[in-house]
Formats: structure tokens, sequence, C-alpha cells
């Protein structure tokens, strides 16, 4: 993946500009915006990302933008900056999934951490996007007897009883099973039903 990219969202251009040397010094690119509109408007790049956020701000302010990322489907950590904050503006920060939530003035190194930890956040939900990805292909390229023996199957069905559903023998559900382990590259039964609830197929394994 390219370098991570810290977004960087505050009306206050003392604080923009010493964010961004900060982050700039630790090796990270840096978008620097003024309004909750202009980082909108702004292509969000396929990398490992966080949104460094001024709770107030003139336009849309910090929660409400943190809202509206949620609502576009976007997932970017967010670590929250204010002036001043109360006990119910940091729960409903932290409840709607932001990693930190720090006032002014605050402490580099916490803020850093802040970063590093949202960043890490970012990569993880980037690669599981990548496997989940992945096993839509290979599940795209099931033919569709095989799509209907991997759903029983995951549901843990037996053989003979998959052979009932669809009415066909049991002889050939296991020609099928063994295809779709083939395609989906699973290493055993357990995989391919973990794969199957990655991609909704079946309830999640209870370990």
């Amino acid at each position: 993946m390219a370098s991570p990219v810290v977004f960087v969202v505050d009306d206050d251009i003392s604080v923009r500009e010493s964010l961004e040397a900060l982050l700039r010094h630790e090796g990270w690119q840096t978008e620097i915006f003024e309004s909750a509109q202009s980082f909108l408007a702004c292509p969000r790049p396929l990398t490992p990302s966080c949104l460094i956020l001024d709770v107030n701000l003139p336009d849309l302010n910090g929660l409400e933008l943190q809202e509206r990322i949620r609502s576009d489907g976007a997932q970017i950590p967010i670590v929250f900056l204010t002036g001043y904050g109360d006990v119910p503006m940091t729960v409903r920060a932290m409840k709607a999934g932001a990693c930190e939530f720090l006032t002014k003035p605050f402490d580099n190194d916490v803020l850093l951490a802040a970063v590093r930890g949202a960043i890490e956040r970012s990569r993880e939900a980037l690669a599981d996007e990548s496997r989940t990805r992945l096993l839509q292909d290979r599940f795209a390229s099931l033919s569709g007897r095989e799509r209907d023996v991997m759903k029983l199957v995951a549901k843990g069905l037996l053989n003979k009883q998959v052979g009932h559903e669809l009415g066909i023998s049991e002889i050939t559900v296991k020609a099928h099973r063994g295809k779709v382990m083939q395609k989906m590259q699973a290493r055993s039964f357990a995989d391919l039903v973990n794969m199957a609830a990655k991609l909704g197929l079946a309830p999640p394994r209870r370990d």
C-alpha cells in the first residue's frame, strides 16, 4: 500500500499549519482543509488514512461530518480535536466509532499515538475489504449449481441432505463440493464455512 494519508479539518489556520508540520515530520502525507464541505468535495485515496477533525467548524460541525461520512459508507478512522468538550459530546463521538477525542492544546505524543492507531485500524479495514473482494471473485467463478451446494453445505447439511434439497445424487453433490473447495481455495470444511459467513451465505461460526 502507498504511504498513509492524514486528513486534517480545522478552521484555525495556526492549528492546520502546526499539524501539517508535525504530521509530515512523521513521514505521513497530509491533506489540509478549513471546512467540512471542502473535505467532502475531495476524493479520498484507497490507502491507509485517518481524519483529524475539529468539533467546531463553520458549516457542518465535526459530529455532523462524522455522521455524514458514516452515511456515505466511507470507513475512515477519526481523531477528534476540540477547544472544549463535554461528556455527552465525547460519548456521542466514541459511540459513532471515533478513535480518540482530544482537547486543545493537545500533547503531540498523545496525538501521534492516536494517529498511528487510527492508521493501523484503516490498514486492517482495507486488508479485510481486499480479502472480501477476493472471496467474492472466487464465488462468482462458481457455477450456479456449485453455489447452491456451497450455500447448503455451509449451513451444515450433509451431502445426502444437500442432494435431497437439490434433487441430485449424493455422488453428484460430492463432485460439486470438491469443485467448490478447489475454486474457493478452501483448505478445510471449516475454512469454507468461514468463507461463506464472510460472504453472508451462512451464520458466522461460534468457536
